[in-house]
């Protein structure tokens, strides 16, 4: 750490010119000028980050001087400046380093003690430990130079994590070298606050001690009144012992930050939950009605420390605590009347309190024009009560840890439709615009057939046709025609014609500018449901992925989590005996949620006892494939799909079917689909039926359904739902995997969540590339500059690239066929999205035309391409603010690349949008 100067920064620029344009062209007073603009910036921004007092690290210094290169668009000049760089960082390191005066500690108490050098090498060297391409020595060093006499606790703990997080593009290990150091911290932090003095352990230490921290753990959770009284009853000796410390050492650092910051139980900010500990009182508070509670307790919490699968948010944030609400989302339908519009509005605040994604039915309010019979006036329509619902999901964030979501629904055929679809627009009157909540089409097959012959579409006030939205498929159509002819009669006042394709093509053109409204289809979701005999799905859920019946005495509610495929999955295909342990017991406890859920509203517990639906879903697909080295955009990838989710499928059923005939039916089962001895697979035909030609999809299947549906037939299903594939935007990062269905988003670049900004490099990529020589300083900014993208990079292999392609290179007529094969085997939906590289009006169509002929009952985000900006630097030094570490206001780091900074017609959630992770 030494102060900067301006001089030797001019120095190296100037450097860097002459080895790209020559000695001439670099002395000239264009590149003079240039050099001294360039030096400013560079200057201006160092004092802004350091401040008047202290120091700045060379390397802070360097990631700024290429971050004004690239900026200004010197991108040769700032390849050769990382050149340059690199050279100079090997004579630093081979210089003789001057023994230092022996530093001291400043304690929050205000003793001041030696600095305790051998415990600090400890720790980086247990950090490093089993992981070869990583460095005990070289974290050391970075460490020691970004110490100095004094320096904090608080401070020494983050320096360390701070030193080795700048590495993790040289080599993806080092990102377990940091979690691991961040875990340091964690364990002196819990440990200090459960002995009210001052404590810390190494993990070999921890090791042993794990089983008496963990008992003091959840006598102290209760003492506190954050866990669940009934977890003391538990024989925590028994289950201390079954704790796995070494599972401890296997995350991420994105992963381990985000339980950092979200996840681990704390009073005051004092973190007192290490890991394993987190995964057994998760396990603990689902086995809570279970008869041998410390056997399935183990049970649970061996699938969830091991990531074979995991729970999503909000059963991770509150099972086992006092206020155990467990479940991912709810959907509702609002009333046509001041009273029930403002009941759903505070439903959904009290739903949202405790973490949960909502999904409004918004289509029963009347539209614009119509009349109101109580005070003999004209309706506003439904969107000043969409403002409103928007502003609910803001104020209440729930506690904190997310930002309060909501995704409303309206069917193509309201009046209030064009108002609708503007609602995310930049422009336009402020008190019409619902800047911070989702929106969705729910689209009947009708209008898409209309769209297809060019015919007209009427738009009505659902106040004068009231029957309209519970009906679907062919008794929507007639039913529509009818009332039709009544407008053409005269027989309604309140109604619009327009051309059907005019209208899909507004639809399609505000998906791109907004990422709003989502395609979702109405007919399929209703008539591939098992559950039509109880009543209508009126839209999906927050991320699309739910579909529900909803009425006014009725909060649908679903419960998820995701099998983790990448653990599932070896070069050979997928380990099918342990997928099947692995979905019967995570069927279970997904299962148990609904016994042991808080239920904030009546209507919800009401739905849920009646119903008890669940979703499983999937993570680490992509992951699955790197695995068999199979490329996403092939059609070995679309069989792969097929084949995984039948499996996922055929054990998912099967396990509810035997807690069925253990537990009991659910208490609506007869009449349903399943009772009928129709499995979603057999469904099919049922849209079949009604859509004629309007159908392609393939229908093959690999098992033996018989014995599953007899068994089905013979005792029943525990659950009326029971598969659902959710975002699983941050339990996919606890994991370690891709999220989700998801393509590769980039092989290199920054993700941004509430937890801050942190490389994300991919791992297989850099395997590959050392194993064939290609891993250099070089081709980390090579893939710097392009964006994440191998395709332009001359030197890497065509099959690397093939199987290394990413979203935006990959056609995504490949993600709907995957999607469609998925869709066959799952009684609910996906949240699929759908990525565009060059957009236009033609390739939009096409897209979702052959999403609606493919079966797909819904469609997610639209990420496109050309309206998303990056801005390309070193990620050295700036990756992950660390707020919840860093005692200190943490400086804003120096934007890193690539990240997406704005992102228009690219709406982005579930990878990189610091607010959207509210399913999962």
């Amino acid at each position: 750490m030494s102060p900067f100067d301006s001089t030797r920064i001019a120095t190296a620029v100037a450097k860097a010119f002459h080895a790209v344009e020559g000695a001439d062209a670099a002395g000239s007073q264009r590149v003079r000028e240039l050099v001294a603009d360039l030096t400013s910036q560079v200057e201006e921004k160092l004092r802004r980050q350091a401040g008047p007092d202290r120091g700045v690290h060379i390397e802070q210094i360097q990631d700024q001087v290429e971050l004004v290169l690239m900026r200004g668009g010197h991108h040769k000049v700032a390849r050769a400046y990382v050149l340059y760089r690199e050279e100079h960082a090997k004579a630093r390191s081979a210089e003789v380093v001057p023994v230092r005066p022996a530093l001291t500690v400043r304690y929050p108490d205000g003793r001041v003690a030696p600095l305790d050098e051998e415990r600090l090498a400890l720790v980086v060297e247990e950090a490093c430990a089993g992981l070869p391409a990583t460095s005990a020595e070289t974290v050391l060093a970075e460490t020691r130079r970004n110490l100095y006499d004094g320096i904090t606790r608080a401070e020494l703990a983050l320096a360390p994590v701070m030193a080795a997080r700048t590495m993790v593009e040289i080599d993806p290990d080092y990102s377990l070298v940091s979690a691991r150091l961040l875990l340091d911290r964690l364990r002196r932090e819990a440990l200090t606050f459960l002995a009210g003095k001052d404590d810390e352990a190494n993990h070999a230490e921890m090791s042993a001690r794990y089983p008496e921290y963990f008992a003091d753990f959840v006598r102290r959770g209760i003492e506190l009144g954050q866990l669940e009284p009934r977890l003391a009853e538990f024989d925590l000796a028994r289950l201390g012992a079954a704790l796995l410390p070494d599972r401890d050492l296997a995350f991420q650092f994105l992963g381990m930050q985000v339980l950092y910051d979200r996840y681990f139980l704390h009073s005051d900010e004092h973190r007192y939950e290490l890991p394993q500990a987190f995964f057994m009182r998760v396990a603990m508070g689902l086995a809570l009605r279970e008869d041998d509670r410390e056997a399935r307790a183990v049970e649970f919490y061996e699938l969830l420390s091991s990531f074979d699968f995991m729970c999503s948010t909000p059963t991770l944030f509150n099972a086992g605590t006092t206020r155990p609400q467990l479940s991912s989302c709810f959907l509702t339908t609002v009333d046509d009347d001041l009273q029930g519009i403002f009941h759903g509005i505070s439903n959904n605040a009290l739903l949202s309190k405790f973490a949960g994604g909502l999904g409004n039915d918004w289509t029963p309010v009347r539209g614009i024009g119509a009349h109101i019979k109580g005070t003999n006036g004209k309706s506003q329509g439904v969107v000043p009560f969409l403002k409103i619902a928007n502003d609910t999901a803001v104020a209440v964030n729930q506690g904190g840890k997310r930002k309060g979501a909501v995704c409303a629904y309206l069917e193509t055929w309201h009046i209030d439709v064009e108002e609708f679809l503007d609602l995310r627009k930049n422009t336009g009157d402020e008190r019409r615009r619902t800047h911070d909540m989702n929106t969705a089409n729910w689209v009947p097959d009708e209008f898409m057939r209309r769209v297809g012959s060019g015919g007209d579409w009427t738009l009505f006030s659902p106040d004068e046709v009231p029957d309209l939205h519970d009906l679907f498929g062919d008794a929507f159509a007639a039913r529509y025609r009818e009332y039709e002819a009544a407008a053409d009669r005269g027989g309604i006042k309140v109604f619009r014609r327009v051309k059907a394709a005019d209208m899909w093509r507004r639809m399609l053109t505000m998906l791109f500018e907004t990422g709003h409204p989502w395609i979702t289809f109405k007919d399929p979701c209703n008539l591939r449901s098992p559950q039509q005999h109880s009543g209508v799905v009126h839209s999906s859920n927050l991320c699309t992925e739910i579909t529900l019946n909803t009425n006014l005495e009725e909060v649908a509610v679903c419960n998820l989590g995701s099998v983790n495929l990448a653990r599932h999955t070896g070069p050979d295909g997928i380990d099918s005996a342990r997928l099947e342990r692995t979905v019967r017991t995570a069927v279970r406890m997904l299962d148990n949620v609904i016994d042991v859920n808080y239920y904030t509203i009546p209507e919800a517990r009401r739905a849920n006892m009646r119903h008890r639906p669940v979703g499983l879903g999937l993570m680490g697909f992509q992951d699955a494939l790197f695995a068999q080295r199979i490329p996403m955009g092939s059609t070995a990838a679309v069989e792969f799909a097929d084949r995984s989710m039948e499996e996922i499928s055929y054990h998912a059923i099967s396990a509810s079917a035997d807690l069925a005939e253990e537990r009991g039916a659910y208490e609506s089962y007869e009449g349903s689909l399943w009772s009928r001895g129709i499995l979603p697979f057999d469904s099919i035909a049922l849209l079949a039926d009604t859509r004629g030609a309007d159908l392609e999809l393939d229908r093959s299947s690999t098992l033996d359904w018989a014995p599953v549906r007899e068994r089905v037939l013979a005792v029943g299903m525990r659950n009326s739902n029971v598969m659902a594939i959710a975002p699983t935007a941050t339990i996919a990062n606890i994991c370690g995997v891709n999220q989700s269905i998801e393509p590769l988003y980039r092989n290199l670049y920054v993700k941004s969540n509430m937890s801050g900004d942190f490389t994300v490099v991919n791992p297989d990529l850099i395997r590959d590339l050392k194993a064939r020589g290609l891993w250099d300083e070089v081709m980390v900014s090579d893939l710097k500059y392009y964006d994440g993208s191998l395709s332009p990079i001359e030197r890497i292999p065509a099959d690397l690239k093939a199987l290394y392609a990413t979203a935006f290179e990959l056609d995504s007529k490949w993600l709907v066929e995957a999607g469609a094969r998925r869709q066959k085997w799952i009684d609910q939906a996906q949240s699929l999205n759908l990525y565009i590289d060059q957009p236009s009006g033609r390739k939009l169509d096409e897209l979702y035309q052959l999403a609606w002929l493919r079966g797909l009952k819904t469609t997610y985000y639209l990420r496109s391409q050309s309206a998303t900006h990056v801005e390309k630097s070193t990620l050295r030094g700036t990756d992950g603010k660390l707020n919840a570490v860093s005692p200190v206001t943490p400086v804003a780091p120096a934007v890193t690349a690539p990240v997406v900074v704005e992102s228009a017609g690219a709406a982005v959630c579930s990878i990189i949008d610091p607010d959207c992770e509210a399913c999962q």
